[in-house]
């Protein structure tokens, strides 16, 4: 589980570098420069939660159990986030009109919120004498 979590976090790295890149330079005389900032949120989003799946999937301080709940919360929580907010910024560029899929926004943040939690309670169980 490790690796594929590692793995994952560098894709996912990768393509946040990537997607900044196209969105600074590919996108800036596409779109406003409100959906300009929109689309780097999803960005920032995503290369935060790559560094938190690196430290997840290197640690030994959390259980296999809560690594796997924090890895798929992680990514459907950015599929849902990162990837609507990408979807929405560039919604004019599309014949799609993506505002009928806004709603699962605020369902990723929910995702990535819980992984957080399942790290945090993960913490809070780490026997005293250990720490």
């Amino acid at each position: 589980m490790n690796k594929t979590i590692l793995i994952t976090a560098a894709i996912l790295g990768i393509l946040s570098i990537v997607l900044g890149a196209f969105a600074a330079h590919g996108l800036k005389e596409l779109i406003s420069v409100e959906f300009q900032q929109t689309f780097e949120t999803g960005v920032r989003y995503q290369m935060y939660h790559s560094i938190f799946l690196l430290f997840v999937g290197t640690t030994s301080i959390i259980s296999l159990k809560a690594k796997k709940s924090i890895f798929y919360c992680t990514l459907i929580g950015l599929l849902f986030f990162s990837g609507s907010i990408y979807a929405l910024a560039t919604n004019t560029l599309t014949g799609f009109d993506f505002k009928t899929i806004g709603f699962i926004t605020p369902i990723g943040g929910l995702l990535l919120i819980a992984a957080w939690l399942i790290l945090l309670i993960n913490f809070l169980k780490i026997d005293k004498d250990k720490s």
